[in-house]
């Protein structure tokens, strides 16, 4: 099979950019999905109390506003709906190859085209690839001794068990973070007893979330600009003012932890539960998490935090290195997925047959976070550095797709055969975004987090302001470019 543009992935980046392709009057595409439906990480999350953590207005492609959405954060399903009705609404499906996974994609110099070997055995020749494999989506457990002893039912939050009733149960939960703040307060609702493994704190921020009333999704149905004002007032608001907990500034760290440790003191009574709540690491550092109901939680008589570390699993009960020794008869890994090493499920080969599993074997980096030197007609959603404290994915996705789009267009009047940006240009690129991370809190020796690797090269966030990340994206400057 011969097509013009091959798109791996069905999350929000593949159909965000199937929606450009068309747009663009691209209609000669393949969309490869390893599942049997679309979704992506929307599609694989689905524990107790899973939902966006940023607000919906902002969340949603501003080309595809609806007001399916029950709450300010959406929920799980809702957006896993939502990814069902861009499929529809936008005549996505025929492009659609769902089951279909690419296994092997390998740049052929000589006919200026990608061969794409799937996992039914098909071969694809596409002349450009594009990555909407995304990140969070290979869940990590972690290195614990005796971990596979355990006899009980033990999964992580990522491919939770709906099968497993957990009423009356001893839950162990192993992780504090991001999934574990969401599913955490359902889970103690039902279970006999909850014990919360937490290995650091992290800092929250209240989520005010609440219903969307019927008379507002009215109201907006009659007056869509005030959507759009709704729409750029959130974005204002945490694009300027949020940002500043991740600036390297005083004035920015101060503001949020103070209102941090406000939310914390109003919710937990206990002085030494909030000592062990409380982080000691700069504000920014890790994600900043947005939750009403995991402090309350906490201080529940059915619920234990246990804040020493984990020293070995058994059978039946988990044990700490100060001696406690927890029952549980379930056990819950929300302990994150697998980022820095990018391992992707496809193997790519660029020029002269060098993989990019090499390429990025030190730490992986790309020009604009959308294109790799060596790697001539491949592109990327959600790549390097283009990762987000402060704002919504969703704004950079569309700027990326908007980039590859422009990027074909250009290929087809220039009649280029192929474009990889020069060693030069990526080079320059990362150099300076280096240089700008550097000045923020990511930066900061204290800061270990999943941002970064060991040596403390960021490879996951970008630098600054979304505005600025579309400025740099607005125009591909094809000078940047090796061109054949």
């Amino acid at each position: 099979m011969k097509t013009k543009v091959a798109v791996i992935g069905a999350g929000l980046g593949g159909l965000c950019m199937g929606f450009h392709l068309q747009k663009a009057g691209i209609e000669d595409f393949v969309i490869l999905e390893r599942a049997d439906r679309v979704g992506g990480t929307w599609r694989e999350n689905t524990y107790p109390g899973c939902a966006c953590d940023t607000p919906v207005v902002l969340y949603q492609f501003s080309f595809a506003p609806t007001l399916l959405w029950s709450h300010i954060f959406p929920r799980a399903a809702e957006v896993q709906k939502y990814t069902e009705q861009l499929a529809d609404d936008f005549q996505l499906r025929p492009h659609l190859r769902l089951n279909e996974a690419a296994a092997q994609a390998t740049w052929d110099e000589a006919a200026a085209h990608w061969r794409i070997t799937t996992t039914k055995g098909e071969i694809i020749e596409a002349e450009v690839l594009v990555s909407a494999l995304g990140q969070l989506n290979r869940p990590l457990l972690p290195d614990i001794a005796g971990r596979d002893s355990f006899a009980g039912p033990a999964f992580h939050s990522a491919q939770w068990n709906h099968s497993l009733d957990l009423a009356g149960k001893r839950v162990g939960v192993i992780g504090s973070a991001a999934s574990a703040v969401q599913l955490i307060p359902e889970v103690a609702k039902v279970a006999s007893h909850l014990t919360v493994f937490q290995r650091s704190p992290n800092w929250l921020l209240p989520r005010l979330d609440r219903p969307i009333s019927d008379e507002e999704k009215a109201l907006l149905l009659t007056e869509i600009h005030m959507a759009m004002l709704d729409r750029e007032y959130v974005y204002k608001t945490v694009e300027h003012l949020l940002w500043k907990a991740f600036e390297w500034t005083p004035e920015g760290r101060a503001a949020y932890q103070k209102r941090a440790l406000i939310h914390l003191e109003d919710q937990i009574a206990d002085p030494k539960l909030r000592e062990k709540l409380t982080p000691n690491y700069p504000i920014g550092c890790k994600r900043i998490l947005f939750s009403d109901d995991f402090y309350p939680t906490l201080e529940r008589p059915n619920v234990t935090l246990e804040t020493a570390p984990i020293s070995r699993i058994t059978s039946t009960r988990v044990e700490t290195a100060a001696g406690a020794k927890h029952e549980c008869d379930v056990l819950v890994y929300a302990t994150g997925f697998e980022t820095t090493g990018w391992h992707w499920s496809v193997n790519i080969e660029g020029r002269n047959h060098q993989s990019l599993a090499a390429a990025w074997h030190d730490a992986p980096e790309a020009y604009l976070g959308i294109a790799v030197s060596g790697f001539p007609n491949f592109f990327m959603l959600y790549g390097p550095n283009t990762n987000l404290g402060h704002n919504t994915i969703t704004f950079m996705l569309e700027r990326q797709a908007e980039y590859i789009v422009q990027a074909l267009t250009g290929m087809e009047e220039k009649q280029i055969a192929a474009m990889d940006p020069t060693p030069e240009a990526q080079a320059l690129f990362n150099e300076n975004l280096q240089q700008a991370l550097a000045k923020t809190t990511w930066a900061d020796p204290a800061c270990h987090s999943w941002y970064k690797r060991p040596d403390g090269r960021i490879t996951q966030n970008w630098s600054s302001h979304t505005r600025a990340y579309e400025s740099a994206t607005k125009t591909v400057n094809f000078t940047d470019y090796r061109l054949r």
